[in-house]
Protein backbone atom coordinates (compact mmCIF):
# COMPACT_ATOMS: atom_id res chain seq x y z
CA UNK A 1 0.00 0.00 0.00
CA UNK A 2 0.92 3.53 -0.72
CA UNK A 3 2.97 5.45 1.86
CA UNK A 4 1.16 9.11 3.32
CA UNK A 5 3.54 11.63 4.94
CA UNK A 6 1.91 13.86 7.00
CA UNK A 7 4.03 16.79 6.61
CA UNK A 8 4.41 19.36 9.33
CA UNK A 9 5.21 22.36 7.78
CA UNK A 10 2.03 24.47 8.29
CA UNK A 11 -0.17 26.15 5.15
CA UNK A 12 -1.63 28.97 5.06
CA UNK A 13 -4.90 28.51 2.64
CA UNK A 14 -4.32 26.79 -0.96
CA UNK A 15 -0.95 28.13 -2.15
CA UNK A 16 -0.63 28.77 -5.59
CA UNK A 17 -4.16 28.73 -6.37
CA UNK A 18 -5.34 31.12 -9.05
CA UNK A 19 -8.81 32.79 -8.03
CA UNK A 20 -10.23 31.67 -11.15
CA UNK A 21 -10.32 28.52 -9.43
CA UNK A 22 -11.36 28.91 -5.65
CA UNK A 23 -14.54 27.94 -6.20
CA UNK A 24 -14.26 24.97 -8.75
CA UNK A 25 -15.04 21.35 -7.04
CA UNK A 26 -11.96 19.36 -6.41
CA UNK A 27 -12.67 15.58 -6.84
CA UNK A 28 -8.90 15.30 -9.11
CA UNK A 29 -5.52 14.88 -7.45
CA UNK A 30 -2.46 14.20 -8.86
CA UNK A 31 0.75 12.62 -7.30
CA UNK A 32 3.77 14.86 -8.32
CA UNK A 33 6.18 11.51 -7.90
CA UNK A 34 10.02 13.05 -7.73
CA UNK A 35 13.46 11.35 -6.73
CA UNK A 36 16.77 13.48 -5.77
CA UNK A 37 19.52 11.52 -8.02
CA UNK A 38 22.92 13.34 -6.55
CA UNK A 39 22.04 16.74 -6.82
CA UNK A 40 19.04 16.60 -9.93
CA UNK A 41 15.32 16.32 -9.57
CA UNK A 42 13.98 13.75 -11.78
CA UNK A 43 10.17 13.37 -12.02
CA UNK A 44 8.41 10.46 -13.04
CA UNK A 45 5.37 10.69 -15.54
CA UNK A 46 3.05 7.87 -17.35
CA UNK A 47 1.24 7.97 -20.09
CA UNK A 48 -2.61 8.09 -20.57
CA UNK A 49 -4.22 6.02 -22.94
CA UNK A 50 -4.37 8.02 -25.80
CA UNK A 51 -0.05 8.29 -25.54
CA UNK A 52 0.23 11.55 -23.69
CA UNK A 53 2.51 12.20 -20.85
CA UNK A 54 0.89 12.99 -16.98
CA UNK A 55 1.57 12.96 -13.78
CA UNK A 56 -0.46 9.90 -11.91
CA UNK A 57 -3.73 11.46 -11.45
CA UNK A 58 -7.15 10.72 -10.89
CA UNK A 59 -10.71 10.99 -8.51
CA UNK A 60 -10.79 10.90 -5.00
CA UNK A 61 -12.82 7.84 -4.34
CA UNK A 62 -13.83 7.36 -0.58
CA UNK A 63 -10.00 7.55 0.06
CA UNK A 64 -9.44 8.64 4.05
CA UNK A 65 -7.74 11.65 2.55
CA UNK A 66 -6.75 13.29 -0.58
CA UNK A 67 -3.19 12.62 -0.37
CA UNK A 68 -4.36 9.15 0.11
CA UNK A 69 -6.23 9.38 -2.76
CA UNK A 70 -2.85 11.14 -4.37
CA UNK A 71 -0.98 7.97 -3.07
CA UNK A 72 -3.30 5.35 -4.59
CA UNK A 73 -3.22 7.17 -8.15
CA UNK A 74 0.71 7.18 -7.74
CA UNK A 75 0.38 3.60 -7.30
CA UNK A 76 -1.81 1.99 -9.51
CA UNK A 77 -0.78 3.90 -12.66
CA UNK A 78 3.17 4.35 -11.64
CA UNK A 79 3.96 1.30 -9.44
CA UNK A 80 5.15 3.88 -6.59
CA UNK A 81 5.73 3.43 -3.00
CA UNK A 82 6.54 7.15 -1.50
CA UNK A 83 5.71 9.90 1.45
CA UNK A 84 3.08 12.19 -0.20
CA UNK A 85 2.72 15.56 1.42
CA UNK A 86 -0.81 16.16 3.09
CA UNK A 87 -1.30 19.36 1.56
CA UNK A 88 -1.16 20.12 -2.05
CA UNK A 89 1.48 22.72 -3.54
CA UNK A 90 -1.07 23.99 -6.19
CA UNK A 91 -3.82 23.48 -8.39
CA UNK A 92 -3.79 22.92 -11.94
CA UNK A 93 -6.73 23.06 -14.69
CA UNK A 94 -7.01 19.67 -16.48
CA UNK A 95 -9.44 19.07 -19.37
CA UNK A 96 -10.41 15.76 -20.47
CA UNK A 97 -11.74 14.40 -23.69
CA UNK A 98 -14.48 12.21 -23.96
CA UNK A 99 -16.16 11.63 -27.26
CA UNK A 100 -17.88 14.55 -28.08
CA UNK A 101 -18.05 16.01 -24.48
CA UNK A 102 -15.08 17.61 -22.64
CA UNK A 103 -14.87 17.93 -18.95
CA UNK A 104 -12.60 20.64 -17.55
CA UNK A 105 -11.50 20.30 -13.85
CA UNK A 106 -9.60 21.62 -10.90
CA UNK A 107 -6.93 18.97 -9.90
CA UNK A 108 -4.64 19.55 -6.39
CA UNK A 109 -1.13 18.64 -6.69
CA UNK A 110 0.55 16.46 -4.19
CA UNK A 111 4.35 15.90 -3.96
CA UNK A 112 5.34 12.49 -3.47
CA UNK A 113 8.93 11.84 -3.07
CA UNK A 114 9.26 8.71 -4.42
CA UNK A 115 10.46 5.91 -1.77
CA UNK A 116 10.71 2.39 -4.19
CA UNK A 117 8.93 1.32 -7.60
CA UNK A 118 7.12 -2.00 -9.01
CA UNK A 119 5.46 -2.75 -12.10
CA UNK A 120 2.00 -0.57 -11.59
CA UNK A 121 -1.23 -2.09 -12.22
CA UNK A 122 -2.26 -0.15 -14.94
CA UNK A 123 0.58 -1.82 -17.50
CA UNK A 124 0.00 0.75 -20.18
CA UNK A 125 1.40 3.61 -18.20
CA UNK A 126 4.79 3.01 -18.66
CA UNK A 127 6.10 5.12 -15.96
CA UNK A 128 9.54 7.16 -17.29
CA UNK A 129 11.85 9.59 -15.41
CA UNK A 130 12.59 13.00 -16.86
CA UNK A 131 14.86 15.96 -15.75
CA UNK A 132 12.78 18.77 -15.04
CA UNK A 133 13.15 20.47 -18.54
CA UNK A 134 12.32 17.28 -20.34
CA UNK A 135 9.67 17.09 -18.05
CA UNK A 136 8.14 20.14 -18.74
CA UNK A 137 8.16 19.27 -22.99
CA UNK A 138 6.37 16.19 -22.44
CA UNK A 139 3.68 17.25 -20.30
CA UNK A 140 3.51 20.41 -23.41
CA UNK A 141 2.90 17.74 -25.77
CA UNK A 142 -0.09 17.92 -28.24
CA UNK A 143 -2.01 20.06 -25.24
CA UNK A 144 -3.67 23.37 -25.86
CA UNK A 145 -1.35 26.17 -24.24
CA UNK A 146 -3.84 27.31 -21.53
CA UNK A 147 -3.35 23.54 -20.23
CA UNK A 148 0.53 22.79 -21.02
CA UNK A 149 1.20 26.42 -18.96
CA UNK A 150 -0.38 24.75 -15.93
CA UNK A 151 1.20 21.80 -15.89
CA UNK A 152 4.68 23.34 -16.73
CA UNK A 153 3.88 26.09 -13.71
CA UNK A 154 3.16 22.83 -11.72
CA UNK A 155 7.23 21.77 -12.44
CA UNK A 156 8.15 25.06 -11.24
CA UNK A 157 6.65 24.66 -8.27
CA UNK A 158 7.05 21.23 -7.60
CA UNK A 159 11.28 22.30 -7.80
CA UNK A 160 10.72 25.31 -5.20
CA UNK A 161 9.37 22.80 -3.24
CA UNK A 162 11.62 19.84 -3.36
CA UNK A 163 14.75 22.56 -3.31
CA UNK A 164 13.18 23.60 0.03
CA UNK A 165 12.56 20.72 1.69
CA UNK A 166 16.34 19.39 0.80
CA UNK A 167 17.33 22.82 2.01
CA UNK A 168 20.16 22.43 -1.03
CA UNK A 169 20.36 23.71 -4.44
CA UNK A 170 19.71 21.19 -6.96
CA UNK A 171 19.17 21.59 -10.39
Amino acid sequence: MPVVHEDQRVHSGRPFLPAKYVDRPRSHVAAICYRVAGEEVQFLLVRTHTGRWTFPKGRVEGDPSRAAAAAREAFEEAGVFGRVESKPIGSYLHSKQENLHSDEHVVDAHLCEVVSLVPPEEVHRDPTWFDPAKAKRRLCENRKPKYATELSNVVDRALEHIQLRHRRTIR
